[in-house]
C-alpha cells in the first residue's frame, strides 16, 4: 500500500483512539487540524504542547518505526524522565487487537528514557482518562 495512503490512515485510526481516550476535544482538533500537533499529558492529566527537544524525540521515533505518535504521557521516575509515546503503528492488521486494549485501559507504548536512552523500550502501560488529558497508572 502506498505511503501516503498508511499515513492518512494511520492519522484516522490515531483520532478514533484519542476520542476513545476521552481526551480533550481541543487535543484531538489540534491533531486533526494543525498538522498533527501533538500534546502531552504529565501531573494527573494536564496538557501541555511538546518542545523542540520532545518533539526532536518523538520524530525520531516515527521516522524510525514507521509509525504515528497521537499522545505522549511524561513522568519523572527514579529511573529518570520518561515519554511514554502512544503511537499508530503501520500494521493495520493489528489496529483492532490495540483499539480493544485501549478499551481495557492498556497501550502498547514506546518508553523514551530522556535521562538514560538505554533504559527505552517498548511496552504495555496501564493509562486511564484524567482532566482531559491521561495518566500512567503502571
Amino acid at each position: 500500500m502506498d505511503n501516503k495512503i498508511v499515513k492518512e490512515l494511520q492519522k484516522e485510526e490515531a483520532i478514533k483512539r484519542m476520542k476513545k481516550l476521552k481526551l480533550l476535544d481541543k487535543v484531538i482538533e489540534e491533531f486533526s487540524k494543525e498538522n498533527g500537533k501533538v500534546n502531552y499529558s504529565e501531573n494527573g492529566g494536564v496538557l501541555y504542547w511538546l518542545d523542540e527537544k520532545q518533539y526532536k524525540i518523538m520524530k525520531d521515533f516515527e521516522k524510525k518505526h514507521d509509525a504515528l505518535v497521537y499522545h505522549i504521557i511524561r513522568s519523572q521516575t527514579k529511573f529518570g524522565e520518561l515519554l511514554s509515546m502512544l503511537y499508530v503503528s503501520d500494521n493495520i492488521e493489528e489496529w483492532g487487537i490495540d483499539r480493544n486494549d485501549i478499551s481495557n485501559g492498556h497501550s502498547l507504548v514506546y518508553v523514551e528514557n530522556v535521562t538514560d536512552k538505554m533504559c527505552s523500550e517498548f511496552g504495555y502501560i496501564s493509562i486511564k482518562p484524567m482532566t482531559g488529558g491521561l495518566v500512567r497508572v503502571s
